[in-house]
């Protein structure tokens, strides 16, 4: 189901909610005292509202960063493939053919095995780990003329895209992790959305037509602001969806 189709009817869905809360209320509810509630209520529903939207506002802000790093990092990570691979085509053997054919390897083992399990939230296999250690190996094991230093230079910089390689992969995957809010924070914004929600209820005034229209727009706000986060979790899937097209480039470079 589209990302836009699902968030229409979670949005269609709390304003339903709205409506009939806010009808409730004013058709069965006591009228008696609301009027003077309204002081009292206000500054209740501005605490209440500051908080909230000062913890949807932190939550949100943390995961459009931590989608923007996940973008950067797997640039970073093609572009460190693609240099250790380049690298090692200056060595000697058994670097020069080992180290390209792995790197090809590794770039087909991300787009092809490891992205679509990221998407949906499962854990990756050891594949990639593995040739990532073959390449540190081989890099390691080719001998190097003493007297030659600049092919000691090569051989230091593969070695060095391996270690990035390993560094941006292992945060790469810790994505998955990092990002999970947690059912705790889960809890406090979904309890003070409902809080949020139902406080407006409290004040006096207004016609009924005007009420529901508060609560429902109310409900639909925070409804579209917790589906964002639902979405941002995942920066493989969901609305974010970072692809991999880093590396749909790296193996087009290492062809």
């Amino acid at each position: 189901m589209s990302v836009y189709l699902t968030g229409s009817l979670w949005v269609a869905a709390s304003i339903t909610v709205g409506v009939v809360i806010g009808y409730l209320v004013r058709r069965y509810g006591l009228d008696e005292g609301r009027m003077d509630n309204n002081d009292a209520a206000g500054q209740a529903f501005t605490i209440v509202g500051g908080l909230h939207a000062v913890i949807i506002a932190f939550v949100l802000i943390s995961l459009f960063d931590a989608t923007n790093s996940v973008r950067t990092g797997a640039d970073e990570e093609s572009k460190a493939l693609v240099g250790a691979a380049w690298a090692a085509q200056a060595l000697p053997e058994p670097a020069r053919t080992q180290v390209p054919q792995l790197a090809r390897g590794y770039a087909n083992t991300v787009v092809r095995v490891e992205w679509p399990r990221l998407q949906d939230g499962r854990p990756v296999p050891a594949d990639g780990w593995s040739e990532l250690t073959q390449m540190r190996k081989s890099i390691e094991n080719t001998e190097i003329p003493p007297d030659n230093d600049w092919l000691t230079n090569q051989k230091t910089t593969a070695a060095e895209r391996v270690m990035d390689l390993y560094q941006r992969r292992q945060s790469r995957l810790n994505t998955l992790r990092d990002n999970n809010i947690g059912l705790v924070v889960w809890f406090v914004l979904i309890v003070g959305s409902v809080i949020f929600v139902l406080l407006p209820n409290l004040f006096g005034g207004t016609k009924q037509t005007t009420h529901i229209i508060i609560v429902s727009a109310l409900a639909a706000t925070t409804t579209l602001l917790l589906f964002a986060i639902y979405q941002l979790q995942n920066p493989f899937g969901g609305g974010a969806k970072v692809g991999p097209e880093a590396f749909d480039q790296a193996i087009a470079r290492l062809s």
